[in-house]
């Protein structure tokens, strides 16, 4: 069986100083105590990584990327799926919750988002930190 592969964003803003980042929080009684994650998604057949995170991204979020950078990989340790994401400013305008997919899209300080992003996907905020700091990402390639 093939291995499940996702995509996604970690936009982020300065607001007063403080890092943010956007997560999203799983919609349905079964996500009640989720942990939050990136807007990411499966990519349509032949669709590129980057389009299909940029694509997933407005679709749960309304949010349009502009410029992203990758920052590579990582798999879930439970399911094994693969997720790669890129890493870009935040676009205008606030999030909202554009799909039934999502209850939740917002801008949180990047403490908090470490507090309640999924733990499998704690190095893609350890990985934007890096860049944010001129440092190439640690397995961003």
């Amino acid at each position: 069986m093939a291995r499940k592969i996702s995509s996604g964003t970690v936009l982020h803003r300065t607001r007063e100083g403080v890092l943010e980042v956007l997560l999203v929080h799983p919609n349905g009684k079964v996500h009640a105590t989720s942990p939050w994650g990136i807007p990411k998604g499966y990519p349509h057949v032949g669709e590129l990584l980057e389009d299909a995170a940029r694509r997933e991204t407005w679709e749960e979020t309304g949010l349009v990327p502009l410029k992203l950078e990758p920052l590579g990989a990582i798999n879930y340790r439970r399911t094994h799926k693969r997720v790669y994401a890129f890493a870009g400013p935040a676009p205008e305008g606030e999030p909202r919750c554009a799909s039934f997919e999502v209850d939740g899209a917002v801008y949180m300080p990047m403490a908090e988002a470490r507090r309640r992003i999924h733990p499998d996907q704690q190095p893609f905020l350890d990985r934007l930190d890096a860049m944010l700091q001129g440092n190439v990402p640690p397995d961003a390639t």
